[in-house]
């Protein structure tokens, strides 16, 4: 059974934290099951950004872990990061933006691949 989107959200931020980054909600989608995005701020201009991982990447063993997929390559322009939001917006209303600022560029996901 996997867990509500509110309540990983807010786990997610609590890790964040204990490993000494700063994360935010800056945007709350769907309290159930709304998709996460996770935008990840190194405070020099650039971000990376993450996206649910495709339901291929999932392990069988561990269904209701979440796996993310680097929506592109690395770190890029934050402008590029949030005109990829803003598609992303149109397309679907009820997701959720976490966004964390950490010098070195950690995450705390688990990623596909």
């Amino acid at each position: 059974m996997r867990l509500k989107s509110a309540i990983w959200v807010s786990a997610y931020i609590r890790r964040c934290h204990l490993e000494g980054a700063f994360a935010v909600v800056r945007r709350r989608g769907a309290e159930e099951a709304g998709a996460i995005f996770v935008k990840v701020s190194k405070l020099d201009g650039t971000a990376a950004l993450f996206a649910p991982a495709p339901q291929s990447e999932f392990d069988e063993a561990r269904p209701g872990d979440r796996r993310f997929a680097p929506v592109v390559p690395g770190f890029v322009a934050d402008a590029d990061i949030e005109k990829r939001l803003e598609r992303e917006l149109k397309f679907d209303p009820d997701f959720w933006i976490v966004e964390v600022e950490d010098r070195a560029g950690r995450h705390f996901l688990d990623v596909a691949g």
